[in-house]
């Protein structure tokens, strides 16, 4: 019994550290194809700084990695959980600009709509639904399972 219950936990442990490279290397690849690292260098001209963003982005995975895991939570003050936000917003953003740089996806959908002179009006209806929607979700969803 106590063999079967050491191979068992043996194999979980692997089966789990496979899964973590492979969706580790999946995220470093997209991350990479999009090119978010070297766009931010490109746009900030900060050339001297990427290590430290190569750095923060591992941290960030490992961090990020090690709070889904658990089943703790942290106690911090609104003003920090706000900041918090801000950062994946932020994160967020800059992943959906990079992916619609990337694909072109603005000019084909425009071209294709026939919709070239509305561009801005395209831009503010994709932020005020991005807007609504986290909005939404926080206020229905998340106040409705901490209550």
């Amino acid at each position: 019994m106590i063999k079967g219950h050491i191979f068992h936990t043996f194999a979980e442990i692997f089966i789990g550290f496979g899964s973590g490279l492979i969706v580790g290397s999946g995220f470093v690849a997209f991350l990479a194809v999009l090119g978010i690292i070297p766009r931010l260098v490109q746009l900030s001209k900060s050339v001297q700084s990427l290590k430290y963003y190569q750095a923060s982005v591992i941290f960030g995975a490992v961090l990020g990695t090690y709070l889904s895991f658990t089943s703790g939570t942290i106690e911090v003050p609104m003003i920090i959980l706000a900041f918090w936000g801000l950062l994946q917003g932020i994160f967020v953003g800059m992943l959906a600009a990079a992916l619609t740089e990337v694909l072109n996806v603005f000019p084909i959908l425009m071209k294709r709509l026939g919709i070239d002179k509305e561009l801005l009006w395209l831009l503010m209806a994709i932020v005020i639904g991005k807007i609504l929607g986290s909005l939404f979700q926080w206020i229905i969803f998340v106040d409705k399972f901490n209550s």
